[in-house]
């Protein structure tokens, strides 16, 4: 999972290319080898190929970028904010979920009620979740507007190497040197993102590049430069 995973930062960048026609800068397209091929040695030393398992994963990667996408475009270009954007998703996400959670998990979730020994601390801890699980939504939805949906889409890569680093440094799991490797790796490609990302939005503007197509005068990114290239 975490393999096919690892490609969505570049996917995002494809996506928005191909669909959205976004220019991005070729040291944009360079410093995604690193950050995508690093995690891929992380996690390919633990490759167990299942047909159905792929096709899924491939299908939650291109969820994903699609769904950070639609996020910038309407952080960026609509110029939500990050609370109003978890606002308008919630209710949306209540009912696309709500039929396949009774169907699935309904019946079971009716016996533990009735068989639960302790009801109230377990409802502590699911209204508990659910905090945190909006946190992370509004902490997601305000990375994306602070930054692109690019760069959040690196971050979770970079999340992937310091998680198997720290569970090395603190719970001494063992890590092959494939996964030293690819985690190495992942880091210096990240740091030359933030380098990339640092240098294009301090470069002195030019020439407007004229947009290919229509589409391209769709609001997508915000006015800043850092975010149009």
């Amino acid at each position: 999972m975490q393999t096919i995973k690892s490609f969505t930062p570049a996917t995002t960048v494809i996506l928005q290319w191909l669909i959205w026609k976004k220019y991005f800068d070729w040291r944009i397209w360079a410093s995604l080898i690193p950050i995508v091929g690093g995690i891929l040695l992380t996690s390919i030393t633990e490759l167990s190929f299942n047909m159905l398992g792929f096709c899924a994963a491939l299908f939650g990667c291109l969820a994903t970028s699609t769904k950070t996408i639609l996020a910038e475009s309407l952080l960026h270009g609509y110029k939500f904010d990050s609370i109003n954007t978890v606002y308008y998703m919630a209710p949306f996400a209540t009912m696309i979920l709500a039929v396949p959670a009774l169907l699935l998990e309904g019946p079971g979730v009716m016996e533990w009620v009735y068989t639960c020994p302790s009801l109230f601390t377990s409802l502590v801890i699911i209204f508990g979740s659910g905090v945190l699980a909006f946190c992370l939504n509004f902490s997601i939805f305000y990375v994306i507007h602070s930054t692109t949906a690019v760069t959040f889409n690196v971050a979770g890569n970079l999340k992937v190497a310091v998680a198997v680093t720290c569970s090395w440094l603190i719970f001494r799991n063992p890590i092959s040197l494939m996964n030293a490797v690819g985690c190495s790796i992942t880091l210096v490609g990240c740091t030359f993102y933030g380098y990339v990302r640092h240098m294009l939005s301090h470069q002195t503007p030019g020439t407007p590049r004229t947009p290919r197509s229509k589409i391209e005068l769709i609001p997508l990114t915000n006015d800043k430069l850092d975010d149009k290239v």
